[in-house]
């Protein structure tokens, strides 16, 4: 593990206060003995005190997210014991429901997405889609987050954002494998683009689509001059295009500043070979790719003409309308060049550059054409010994067609103390007992070099590629349309759409239950099913209430875009700590009954609830937040610098808009 993973280690292993979270710590229960001094009762000062803990072991991280939120649904629990003690009647919160949050829809929706995202991946359509954006948009955080960005964005304004964050999870992966790109840089900009995806269309989250009820029901008690329209499919299409821009603009600006670069739990890129083959041999190896100009002196000749002479190997090869020929079976020394071809070559940088110059060839900066076929997870450096009894021994890499028959490009020869390279005749040379050759090769040809008694591979650490499954490709897709389908075009319950998609790619061999389970990120589970009590004991205790009283209360007198603002704020506060549903049902009454008494347009007050309910950015409470958690690596403090400065644009963005276009 790298340094810098290896630090954040230490600033968040648990068991250790620092002076810092103790003095938090003290401020943080001077704040809850304030509020129990000037709330209405006595359950209004203790769930005041719990929302404080629960702030502080999320922002000072003393434990575990997750072990906070278990820590926090115990002592819920335990209120009921300890009613007596407390002043209280009875528990904050029925211990009969303290467990809901487990098989609540939210948390098994998770479950099951997950499992979606899993058996997609298995197909290896998530490869094929990783593979397109990586051809679009080359191995740049720059221009790969725009695109991934935007596509979850658009499809998680007709989808619930969290189903679309987790259908882009193994997409993500792959592309980190492939680009080299740390996870932590792109699955931030993936999750916060999800989340404002919702508020393209009404059917894009949750409290949008409750928002027509509520304003129906409202209506109910208001007299007919002030009864509220509904809103439209697309009413708050501009609003919601403009906050995803605006986080993709965020992102790309400021994200080196603001995106940690931290070693995931699921990275499967190690660290740079080159490294250990130059402290080990003293060899410098580039992969660059090459593009054969029209009258480049290098037309006409074949591969075996130039190699030797320039000290390059050329380890992959497309001419124009073909595949990509990389590999064994592929690339032999009698290959043609020809005006147009791509070459992917390894070589010095110094023996390159003399190379390119010569033969008046274009290189390229980053990897294109091979940015799939010679990305890290699929091929790299590795060294294979001749053992004693080997039918090699004797015989040269040209005798036996190395680079063709095995997939193994030589660069090196380690023999006798001494490193020989492209250029020294090594593919000349007869293999000997103990001969360390350094070649270049895709993984799936060094797992069948292990099983050759030919070799003996030393490089053992490298990414194996898992058991795929393409002929389940067809049952994969087609329970993933069951699913959405069913999402999109009836009213049964999220969570049993979606388990009939995971339950479809097991019953239909898509996945095994093994590899079902292992899809789940059981800390993910706990962190949101622990918090939903929170929210329970929030809302029936009459804190939000009291809370969103006392905020409106203080901005009544001021003018109407001030008070939307507040009202913005509110909802961005209560979804937090709360769910969002919840902080909607709470909140757009209260916000209808403000906008009436200052004059103000009623429906857009309750449209500023629905919508900031989204704006859920700060702490990992979020389930879409909670999803990339564990697979970034991602820690609270990750979420707040990110999440704090987006919080503020997401408000800013919204009050602009939305008094624009309303």
């Amino acid at each position: 593990m790298n340094k810098l993973a290896d630090e954040e280690q230490t600033i968040a292993k648990p068991g250790i206060v620092t002076p810092k979270q103790m003095i938090a710590a003290a401020v943080f229960a001077a704040l809850a003995l304030f509020l129990a001094s000037v709330v209405p009762s006595i359950e209004i000062a203790w769930v005041s005190a719990i929302l404080m803990l629960t702030i502080y072991l999320f922002a000072f991280e003393v434990v575990g997210v997750d072990v906070a939120a278990a820590t926090v649904m115990v002592l819920l629990g335990l209120t009921t014991l300890l009613a007596p003690f407390m002043g209280l009647e009875q528990g904050l919160v029925d211990n009969k429901h303290l467990f809901d949050g487990f098989s609540s829809n939210a948390v098994i929706s998770i479950i099951a997405v997950m499992i979606i995202g899993a058996g997609l991946d298995k197909t290896g359509i998530m490869s094929k889609v990783a593979a397109f954006i990586l051809k679009v948009g080359g191995t740049t955080e720059g221009r790969i987050i725009p695109i991934i960005s935007a596509t979850v964005g658009f499809i998680s304004s007709f989808m619930q954002n969290v189903g679309a964050a987790a259908l882009f999870l193994p997409v993500v992966s792959r592309i980190s494998a492939r680009s080299g790109l740390p996870m932590s840089r792109l699955l931030m900009p993936m999750g916060f683009t999800a989340i404002l995806g919702g508020t393209m269309t009404m059917v894009g989250s949750s409290p949008l689509i409750l928002l027509n009820d509520l304003i129906l029901t409202s209506n109910q008690a208001l007299p007919a001059a002030q009864q509220m329209d509904t809103w439209g499919l697309f009413s708050v299409t501009p609003v919601g295009a403009a906050l995803i821009v605006t986080g993709i603009l965020y992102f790309v600006l400021a994200g080196r500043f603001v995106l940690p670069k931290t070693k995931s739990e699921s990275s499967t890129v190690g660290a740079d070979p080159m490294v250990y083959f130059h402290d080990v041999y003293g060899v410098d190896f580039a992969i660059k790719e090459l593009v054969i100009t029209d009258g480049s002196d290098l037309i006409g000749k074949k591969l075996d003409e130039v190699e030797g002479s320039y000290r390059v190997r050329v380890i992959a090869s497309k001419r124009s309308g073909e595949a990509s020929r990389v590999g064994p079976g592929t690339l032999a020394r009698d290959t043609d060049l020809q005006a147009g071809m791509v070459l992917g070559v390894v070589a010095d940088p110094h023996d390159l550059e003399h190379f390119v110059e010569k033969y008046s060839l274009k290189r390229r900066s980053e990897l294109r054409t091979f940015a799939d076929s010679l990305a890290a997870a699929k091929a790299g450096i590795a060294e294979v010994v001749i053992p004693l009894g080997s039918s090699l021994i004797g015989k040269s890499a040209r005798d036996v067609w190395m680079r063709k028959t095995y997939g193994l490009a030589l660069i090196g020869l380690h023999r006798d103390g001494e490193t020989l390279r492209e250029g020294d005749d090594i593919r000349n040379k007869c293999l000997r007992p103990g001969d360390t050759l350094v070649v270049h090769t895709a993984w799936k040809a060094l797992e069948r070099i292990e099983k050759d008694r030919d070799f003996v591979v030393v490089t053992t650490e490298y990414p194996r590629e898992e058991e795929m499954r393409p002929h389940k490709i067809l049952p994969a897709t087609l329970f993933f349309a069951i699913a959405l389908s069913m999402v999109l075009f009836t009213d049964i319950r999220l969570s049993v759409a979606l388990m009939t998609g995971a339950i479809g790619m097991v019953l239909s061999g898509v996945l095994k239950i093994e590899e079902a389970y292992d899809a789940v990120s059981w800390k993910t589970v706990f962190l949101l099913a622990s918090l939903i009590p929170l929210g329970l004991a929030v809302e029936t205790t009459g804190t939000a209430k009291w809370i969103a009283e006392q905020v409106l209360f203080v901005v009544g007198d001021m003018p109407i875009w001030v008070i939307q603002g507040a009202v913005a704020v509110l909802a961005t506060f209560f979804t937090l700590v709360m769910s969002n549903v919840g902080a909607t049902v709470l909140l757009v009454p209260l916000a209808v009954n403000i906008a009436i008494g200052a004059g103000a347009n009623p429906a857009v007050f309750a449209l500023t609830v629905a919508i900031a309910t989204s704006n859920s950015f700060l702490i990992p409470t979020h389930q879409v937040n909670a999803l990339i958690m564990g697979p970034a690596g991602y820690r609270v403090a990750d979420f707040m610098k990110a999440g704090g400065i987006m919080t503020v644009l997401f408000l800013v963005v919204m009050m602009v808009m939305m008094n624009l276009v309303f």
